[in-house]
């Protein structure tokens, strides 16, 4: 069975400790895909809710002292339950509190998925990487090798990374997948990133296997930006972004099949 299809019948709980620029976009991407959304962030409650969802999701976009506890504690939770765990290290580099931050959350939980931009993404390998507030800086494209710095960053973690950007790059360490779907006006809608992490803990949360999911995962919000752009982009962006959550309400086996643009390499 499709992970799409899985994900659809099983529905999983996807515990979202996200960011308040963009939550209800989360939720709403969440919903759309076929998982259940739920976004708690008080620390007195964290650790109940981690150990009764199929995934969490832990994003820094709007990070603060309080969240960071709730962080850890929901993390920890959901390593003792083996709850997939996805990190978004939204602006890594850009400060000492968000460097700070990601290196006491990668020493306390483990993790199953980190998904960001090439920037992000290199601080993670340990690289020197400029960071943009929350976009990959124009020379890092340059100075870096993402397929090589996703490597780096899945070998010290242990874990599936995802760089995204024109091309996203999947991969475990070992095995790779280039998606080549969406559209550049995605990024002229805030939160898209936020997004996609949303639905790659929900696919995560309903699939064993966290390599095929997170590919899917990022294909299918490449594909309803592709869609809603098809739609939507003489309308504008406010459009564009309802569109990518209808499309994602959408998607199915079918879809998926067709319009997926998925390179793999082993």
């Amino acid at each position: 069975m499709s992970t799409n299809k899985i994900l659809r019948e099983k529905k999983p709980l996807v515990h979202c400790i996200t960011n308040y620029v963009t939550v209800n976009d989360v939720a709403n991407s969440i919903l759309a895909i076929g998982g259940s959304p739920i976004m708690a962030d008080d620390e007195s409650e964290v650790e109940e809710i981690a150990g009764l969802a199929n995934a969490l999701v832990i994003n820094i976009g709007t990070l603060n002292r309080r969240t960071i506890k709730s962080m850890v504690k929901a993390g920890k939770a959901a390593n003792d339950k083996n709850i997939p765990v996805i990190l978004d290290p939204v602006g890594a580099g850009v400060s000492s509190l968000r460097n700070e931050a990601v290196k006491n959350l990668w020493r306390e939980i483990k993790f199953s998925v980190i998904r960001g931009n090439l920037s992000e993404i290199a601080f993670c390998a340990g690289e020197q990487a400029s960071t943009r507030g929350v976009d990959s800086g124009a020379i890092d494209d340059e100075k870096f090798s993402a397929k090589e710095v996703a490597k780096i960053a899945a070998k010290t973690f242990e874990c599936v990374v995802c760089v995204t950007g024109a091309e996203d790059i999947i991969t475990d360490g070992k095995k790779f997948a280039f998606v080549q779907n969406g559209v550049p006006e995605m990024s002229k809608v805030t939160g898209t990133g936020c997004m996609l992490s949303g639905i790659i803990g929900a696919y995560a949360g309903a699939n064993e296997k966290i390599f095929d999911a997170t590919v899917d995962a990022v294909a299918s919000m490449g594909i309803a930006g592709e869609f809603s752009f098809q739609n939507y982009g003489e309308v504008g962006t406010g459009s564009l972004r309802l569109g990518i959550i209808d499309v994602l309400s959408k998607i199915d086996d079918d879809i998926l099949f067709e319009a997926a643009k998925i390179r793999r390499e082993e």
